[in-house]
């Protein structure tokens, strides 16, 4: 069967403590907010994750989400604490509690044998999520999509989480058909701290496509020409997962529109999540709509010329 993306990673249990210390329990992860935006967007796709969670729990978390879930057993389960000191949630405290076993490419094949995918996202949370090597036993069968974090954030000895640079990145980089990164993991990665600078930096170690995402806007840079769109949020209330679902409305789109009208989509779609809590639970016809009423000079100029 063929689909648009294979969503793989960990489900989390997140404890989510905001600047009043009030605090939410929920399951989480990149992959269900990855999984809600493409499901929402009207794309097909599947999730791959792991835990010990029992089955019906995880399906529980995908219940409103139109997706193919496979769920593979771990003696553990990613668990985070994410403290927030303002309002913005811009600054915030991460805590690992446990972390799940390593994914390998027996778990995707199960998957491969199922489902053909034209993109494989790889939406992991922490170092030691993937063997590097899996994109490149994967790349056969999709293109690669690769959100940085999981191969910068480390659990440190005392439990916290902390960032370092990918010391391979030259040598797997190639491998990446679609490079997504935030502000600052970009500058971890790259020593600059000027997105666009960071983006040509990372396209000419051989990755085709960099998206670089930022509070004001998201760029993204083919080698020939930079893409940017702002972000326009009207409130902000979900931060939780707006890489993921910037990155999952982008490279879902990429199957079949040009960067500029892509980019502008889910740029819309993740200012749109923004606005509540938890993942996308809306329609493609609300981001659209979204985009009809906030995004008018943007739209004719990323239509018109990407």
């Amino acid at each position: 069967m063929l689909i648009d993306s294979l969503i793989i990673g960990p489900v989390s249990q997140d404890i989510n403590i905001d600047c009043r210390d009030n605090e939410y329990r929920e399951i989480g992860g990149a992959v269900v907010a990855a999984g809600y935006a493409a499901s929402g967007s009207g794309f097909k796709s599947a999730v791959l994750t792991k835990s010990s969670l029992p089955d019906d729990r995880v399906k529980r978390v995908f219940s409103d989400c139109n997706v193919d879930l496979y769920h593979l057993k771990s003696e553990t389960t990613c668990s985070i604490e994410n403290k927030y000191y303002d309002e913005t949630k811009e600054t915030r405290r991460c805590t690992s509690l446990s972390v799940c076993e390593p994914f390998t490419f027996d778990d995707i094949e199960t998957v491969l044998r199922q489902v053909t995918p034209k993109v494989l996202h790889f939406a992991g949370l922490v170092w030691g999520d993937f063997d590097e090597n899996l994109f490149v036993k994967c790349k056969d069968y999709g293109k690669i999509a690769v959100d940085v974090q999981c191969l910068l954030r480390h659990v440190d000895e005392d439990r916290s989480m902390d960032f370092h640079d990918w010391k391979n990145k030259k040598e797997y980089l190639p491998y990446i058909d679609f490079l997504k990164t935030d502000a600052k993991e970009a500058e971890i990665l790259t020593g600059t701290s000027d997105r666009y600078e960071a983006a040509r930096i990372l396209h000419s170690w051989g990755s085709p496509e960099i998206m670089i995402t930022h509070n004001t806007e998201v760029i993204v840079y083919n080698g020939v020409k930079f893409y940017s769109c702002p972000i326009k949020t009207r409130r902000l209330v979900g931060r939780t997962g707006r890489g993921d679902t910037t990155f999952s409305g982008y490279i879902n789109s990429r199957s079949y529109c040009g960067t500029g009208e892509s980019l502008l989509y889910a740029t819309a779609l993740v200012s749109l999540k923004m606005e509540k809590a938890g993942p996308f639970k809306g329609t493609r016809k609300d981001v659209l709509s979204y985009i009809d009423e906030f995004y008018c000079k943007e739209k004719s100029e990323l239509i018109d010329n990407g």
